[in-house]
């Protein structure tokens, strides 16, 4: 049982942190037009491109007429979205690895690092291969924990000044289905498929470098399938019940416990019932099984060659303190 569940359109809560220095984030954003744009990664000739989504309301789960329905996605229920941008493609190893490995950043980097930079920490060395074989040059990184996810978030913070931070449930599933109610943004019928995504059906096993099939309407690659791809919330399988008759506003379920967290997307081991917009998929301390270490990795899923980043930016950004409570939660350790 799920203790202290929350739903908040505030979405960042939290403890007090250690103050970095930037401050351009605030007048950055307010200064930015609503628009494609591309997100260089300063020092570097890496970037990765944002594409804007339209705020609106629309009916997030899955019809109870529809036979593919799971629990967890019914009843229908309207949710209000507030506008966001949200990264064209998955995050790639290529963006992913300055994170992991401080050397290799400064080896990409025209600069030295800044103080900002180096007091984010980094995640620590994987005993195992975490491309699995399936390699890195524009292929999307893959293994991460939540907690992973979100401190690469807080790297990119301190690079560039901006704030980004993973999608909520709601957010990836409305951007996802690009303004349709059908059971994939291109129809009810997985025929299609093919054109999209990379699922169990034509993957060979693997992931693939992302943007090969086309976009969804609103221009995000490999939404469906390629890699599965992290939210912010706790899953909760009943959440939608309680939610019923409403019309939610920004929700999210507030991350208080390791396990289970919301997943979205498929991935390229999935079925295509799998990749259907409203699936809803929950992390599991499985993923970890073989992980030798006591606790065990707070940052990594040595059994999730499957699982990925898409990250989001908000139009309006919360204050600083908001942003820093976010990036600062401390990990739960996993035993």
């Amino acid at each position: 049982m799920l203790r202290n569940r929350i739903y908040t359109s505030l979405f960042f809560i939290g403890v007090p942190a250690i103050m970095f220095t930037i401050t351009s984030w605030t007048a950055q954003s307010r200064k930015d037009k609503f628009a494609a744009y591309t997100q260089n990664i300063p020092g570097t000739s890496v970037s990765f491109d944002m594409t804007p989504i339209a705020g609106g309301t629309f009916h997030m789960g899955s019809p109870e007429s529809d036979a593919a329905h799971r629990e967890d996605e019914v009843p229908l229920h309207e949710v209000k979205i507030a506008p966001f941008w949200m990264g064209t493609h998955e995050i790639t190893w290529d963006i992913y690895e300055m994170f992991l490995n401080r050397d290799y950043e400064q080896t990409m980097s025209d600069r030295p690092l800044s103080e900002e930079v180096d007091a984010v920490s980094r995640p620590t060395t994987p005993y195992l291969d975490m491309t699995f074989g399936m390699g890195k040059e524009n292929m999307p990184a893959i293994g991460m924990t939540q907690y992973n996810a979100i401190q690469f978030c807080k790297w990119l913070y301190a690079k560039t000044g901006v704030f980004y931070r993973l999608p909520t449930e709601a957010e990836w599933e409305y951007a996802c289905r690009a303004g349709v109610s059908s059971v994939y943004f291109f129809g009810d019928s997985p025929a299609e498929l093919d054109t999209y995504a990379w699922y169990a059906g034509n993957s060979e096993d693997k992931t693939h470098p992302i943007g090969q099939k086309k976009p969804n309407p609103w221009g995000l690659y490999d939404i469906l399938g390629n890699v599965m791809e992290w939210t912010a919330d706790q899953y909760a399988k009943d959440s939608y019940r309680e939610l019923a008759g409403k019309t939610a506003d920004n929700p999210i379920v507030e991350a208080t416990e390791l396990y289970p967290r919301s997943i979205r997307g498929g991935s390229y081991k999935s079925s295509a019932e799998d990749l259907r917009s409203a699936r809803r998929f929950a992390s599991t301390s499985s993923w970890k099984q073989i992980d030798p270490q006591m606790p065990k990795s707070n940052w990594w899923f040595p059994e999730a060659p499957f699982l990925g980043i898409r990250v989001v930016r908000p139009l309006n950004p919360p204050s600083e303190d908001k942003i820093l409570a976010y990036y600062n939660r401390e990990p739960i350790e996993d035993y």
